[in-house]
């Protein structure tokens, strides 16, 4: 089962599931009005958003036709975002770029931040930033919606909580990152909202593609029409989603609806490309001693999308340009 959300009325809008070829969605205000809501009573709820995608699938007179546009982010705000980097290829290569090197505990446990949660940008609507010189980029990530988490959760049991798989793009500014990390207390100015995906994905829809705790899916992210990567999503990672989920209840419980990001997607296979450009960057400073390929401008075009078994868009695409924002 696919879950999109209509823009409006409200800030989180309109619940909708959505057909197996992604063309049509049906509102489902009589089981949730929005994903949140369905979130928090989620075994009360999925049997019946599920009849209702049935309903769709059998009845071509259902719903009505989906327009990309029309959608505000799957889940338009959250309670929380923790965003972490299990790919640690990614770590290394930004790392040795500039002659460090990921310190031994990174191996060991997995490292996640707590980000922006209170909007997330709808698939294709625009990447707002006030300066091209903050250093635009983009990072293909991978993540999931969890149920509600107990504080403690071991790694066998934090795999049960997992709710929705979601494809996010979430936007850094890299030149501001290295005055905030400076300060020793974290991203703020250097995250601003991420940006959702159409859909959102039950488990089953990935089917054997999702094992021991990753989806072992094609990754595609273009810049202005160009490939610049098409990497596994499940190969090369230090740690799984479980791990994830069980390092961040550590201490403290996790409400429904938390989205955990796995970082990064980073291929060891050169050939793979990259998910962003702080990566190609690194990449051209060790081959070449130089930083060659600039960070986004105002009018890039960004494209990201995951095709499942079938060929099938399976959270619909991420397509975005980059724009000034007026403040």
């Amino acid at each position: 089962m696919r879950l999109a959300t209509l823009d409006g009325p409200g800030r989180d809008g309109r619940l909708c599931v959505v057909s197996a070829d992604g063309r049509r969605l049906l509102p489902v205000p009589d089981v949730a009005p929005t994903l949140q809501a369905a979130l928090d009573d989620w075994a009360q709820h999925r049997p019946l958003l599920e009849r209702a995608a049935a309903s769709l699938e059998n009845d071509a007179a259902l719903g009505q036709p989906l327009d990309a546009k029309a959608l505000a982010a799957p889940l338009p705000r959250s309670y929380a975002f923790l965003d972490g980097s299990v790919y640690l290829n990614h770590m290394e290569l930004v790392r040795r770029a500039r002659g460090a090197e990921l310190p031994p505990t990174a191996y060991e446990e997995p490292a996640l931040y707590q980000g922006a949660s209170d909007g997330f940008t709808p698939p294709t609507a625009p990447i707002l930033v006030a300066r091209e010189d903050f250093g635009i980029d983009f990072e293909a990530e991978i993540g999931v919606i969890v149920d509600d988490v107990p504080m403690g959760v071991d790694v066998t049991n934090a795999a049960a909580r997992i709710l929705l798989l979601v494809l996010l793009n979430d936007v850094s500014l890299r030149e501001l990152v290295p005055a905030e990390f400076a300060k020793g207390f974290g991203f703020l100015n250097s995250k601003p909202r991420n940006t959702l995906a159409p859909f959102v994905a039950t488990l089953d829809e990935v089917g054997q593609y999702w094992r021991n705790g990753l989806m072992h899916l094609p990754l595609s992210i273009r810049r202005n029409g160009q490939v610049v990567g098409a990497l596994d999503c499940g190969a090369d990672a230090q740690f799984n989603f479980p791990h994830l989920i069980a390092h961040a209840a550590r201490t403290r419980p996790l409400a429904a609806g938390t989205i955990i990001g796995a970082g990064t997607v980073s291929n060891r296979n050169p050939d793979s490309g990259v998910a962003c450009l702080a990566e190609l960057r690194a990449l051209e400073a060790i081959e070449h001693g130089e930083r060659r390929t600039p960070y986004l401008r105002f009018g890039d075009r960004v494209q990201l999308e995951v095709h499942d078994g079938t060929g099938r868009s399976l959270f619909g695409a991420i397509d975005q340009y980059v724009q000034q924002a007026m403040v």
